[in-house]
Parts: structure tokens; C-alpha cells; sequence
């Protein structure tokens, strides 16, 4: 029998980055995971200078020999309607990165132990924790698993029942000669295209060789239909290359603001999708996952070994503060009648102010929100 003080199930940029703030705590941290890493992961995949900073990564240092595509202007549209293209000079806003690569570095630079190829079972309650896949003995879970997180499950949570779910469908694939030649996207400009439900948008952003393609809607009705719909718009646009191999992955997600999960109980704590973290207005979910696992990594340290409910609270006043309450209510946009929205959006979509300092600065971006303070990140360069 195996015995940890915490065990993280889910070895994701949340679940990683929870055991590397943990690295010089003196506490003993394992990652379980039913993959096998490097392992394919879909995702758009990009992340800001704040998450670099927050993980104290040299970006000089991670793109030596792995993707690491600067970012320096976007293109959005409301689909069909005109393009409005933000440059910000010389200045890098984000970075593009491959999830195979990047869950791969984080999670081997974790200082945990890591039980790889291991599929989560079971849990039953102990006198002192937990007893995982009746091989393991914790006195801490981490829910870190993602959406459809089995730990999230067993305290309640039921994926696709009462849950507004977004779901996505993406591809990423290494282009060809040919499919270079044909492909008109550019790496520093990533491409936004809103839908005109607004109900979900698509984008297209290469990294380097590598294209990547998707969609994601609030309403999963007819989504691969949408995917379809979306794909020959690029492609008579020009934007893409004309065949594209292999087929589109789906994942899902919850917002935060909608999410109902709660994020801890007694010796169990939820971070990441598995917690429903991703941003309200553009789904990104790699830094709220970040920033979960830096501040349940916090709070784990401060318990002091007490990993009831009540020491564990500071996790959820901690993510209160940087995120905001769930459940806030519509505001005055989503009481709008649909068609005057649409009207609305269509115009604000072709401002170049609002696609720049309200869509790009404040939805994706988050320009507005600084990194964490150095009481939550790592003191040394990785």
C-alpha cells in the first residue's frame, strides 16, 4: 500500500502545477493519471506572459526545443462579416504552445511522484483520508482530472445533467509542403471568428507548421455540423488548406460564473475544469487552472496537515476574490432580445475600439488582471 499526504488525480497544467508549488513543502505528492505523457491533448492552446511569469518559465529557455509561437495581434469577426485586425507592435500579448509539449514539461518538473498509466477507480473514506483504487492511502484528494474528473463525480457532480456545458471540436495537425503553401493564417495573428448566435466562436491559429482548428458553442445542438459549416468558410475563404487530414476531437467545459460544482469538502479539493474554471467570455481555461492549483497549493501548505473542510475554505475565498461569486445573474446584455443583440454585436464587432480593449485586452487577454503576487508562484526559474 502506497501512502501520500496529497494525492492529485489528473496530471494537467492544475494538477502539475498544484504539486510544483508543493515541491519544497516537505509534503509527499503523487500525480495519477490514466495517460501515459506526452499524450495528446485538445486545445486551442495558448497562454499569456502572466502564466509564464506565474510559473516562473523562461520563455527564451521552453522555446529552445519545443513550439513556443509569439503572439503579437489578432483578426476577429463576427462570422461573414468584416475582419478587424489588433496589432500591438512589437510587444508579445501570448504565446501559442503545444499541449503534448507543454503538460509534459510542467508535469515533469513537478518534483511529484508520478503513477502514470493508472486509470482512478475508486475512493473510500479512512480514519485518516482516503484509500484510492484500493492500492492507495491519502490524507488529501485533488480533483484535477478535468471536466468528466472521476473525483469530481464521486462528490457529486454529473457531467451533462443541469450542468451549461460549452463543447468544442478541434484539430491540430503538422502541415505539409503543399498545406503551407496553401495556408494564408498567420502565427502571430491568430484568427476569431464570433458566431452569429453568439453563442460560441472558432478560430484558427497556426504555430509554426502546426495548424489548429476549432469550434465551441454553449448550445451542443448540431455541433459538428457548425464544425463542418465553419471548416468550408475557411476554405472558400482561402484561410486553410483545402483537405484536412484526420478528424475533429471533442472536449467540454463549464464556465465559471455558471459552474455549480463545489470546489471543496473535507479532505477533497476540486481545481481546473474539473472545478469548472474556464473564463466566461472566451473559455480559456489554462490559466484559471494555473492559478487554482498555485492557490490550492497555498492553502494546502498553510493546513498544516488539517485538511478539513474548514482549513481547506481559504481555497475558495482565495478563488472568490480572483475570479468572482458564481452564479452572478444575467446582466443587462443577456436581457436583451435576441435579435437586438445580434444588431448590437454585429456593429461592436466591426469597432476596432471594442474588438481591441474589450474583446482582446479584457476577454482574452485579461490585461487587466496582474499575476499573482510571489506569496502564491515559485521563487526560482524553471
Amino acid at each position: 500500500m502506497s501512502n501520500y499526504d496529497v494525492l492529485i488525480v489528473g496530471g494537467g497544467p492544475a494538477g502539475s502545477s498544484l504539486a510544483w508549488k508543493l515541491r519544497d513543502s516537505g509534503l509527499s505528492v503523487a500525480i495519477l493519471d490514466k495517460a501515459h505523457f506526452p499524450r495528446d491533448k485538445i486545445c486551442a492552446g495558448w497562454v499569456t506572459p502572466a502564466v509564464l511569469e506565474e510559473l516562473a518559465i523562461d520563455p527564451d529557455a521552453y522555446g529552445l526545443d519545443r513550439t513556443l509561437q509569439p503572439i503579437t495581434g489578432f483578426r476577429i469577426s463576427q462570422m461573414g462579416g468584416r475582419e478587424v485586425e489588433t496589432r500591438y507592435g512589437d510587444e508579445v500579448v501570448s504565446y501559442g504552445i503545444r499541449r503534448c509539449e507543454f503538460d509534459d514539461y510542467l508535469l515533469q518538473r513537478s518534483g511529484a511522484e508520478l503513477l502514470l498509466g493508472r486509470k482512478f477507480k475508486s475512493m473510500q473514506k479512512t480514519d485518516s483520508g482516503w484509500r484510492v483504487n484500493d492500492e492507495i492511502e491519502t490524507r488529501l484528494v485533488v480533483g484535477a482530472g478535468g471536466h468528466f474528473c472521476p473525483v469530481a463525480r464521486a462528490l457529486g457532480a454529473r457531467p451533462g445533467s443541469g450542468e451549461i456545458t460549452v463543447t468544442a471540436q478541434e484539430i491540430e495537425f503538422e502541415m505539409t509542403p503543399p498545406q503551407l503553401a496553401e495556408c494564408k493564417a498567420e502565427g502571430e495573428i491568430p484568427e476569431l471568428y464570433f458566431t452569429r448566435d453568439l453563442v460560441g466562436y472558432g478560430w484558427v491559429f497556426r504555430k509554426g507548421n502546426y495548424l489548429n482548428i476549432g469550434l465551441g458553442r454553449e448550445d451542443s445542438t448540431r455541433l459538428s455540423e457548425h464544425v463542418e459549416a465553419f471548416v468550408r468558410f475557411l476554405q472558400e475563404q482561402g484561410r486553410i488548406p483545402a483537405r484536412i487530414p484526420g478528424k475533429f476531437q471533442g472536449h467540454a467545459y463549464l464556465l465559471y460564473p455558471k459552474a455549480r460544482r463545489d470546489l471543496l469538502q473535507d479532505q477533497v479539493l476540486l481545481i481546473g475544469d474539473a472545478a469548472g474554471l474556464a473564463y466566461a467570455n472566451s473559455g480559456e481555461g489554462i490559466r484559471p487552472a494555473v492559478e487554482s492549483g498555485l492557490y490550492a497549493g497555498y492553502t494546502i501548505a498553510q493546513a498544516n496537515g488539517d485538511y478539513r473542510r474548514e482549513n481547506l475554505q481559504a481555497y475558495v475565498d482565495l478563488m472568490t476574490l480572483r475570479f468572482g461569486e458564481r452564479q452572478p445573474g444575467p446582466d443587462i446584455f443577456d436581457r436583451l432580445p435576441a435579435g437586438l443583440k445580434r444588431l448590437i454585436a454585429r456593429q461592436l464587432m466591426q469597432n476596432h475600439w471594442f474588438t481591441r480593449n474589450v474583446v482582446m485586452d479584457n476577454w482574452f487577454l485579461h490585461n487587466n488582471v496582474p499575476p499573482l503576487g510571489i506569496e502564491f508562484r515559485g521563487q526560482s526559474v524553471a
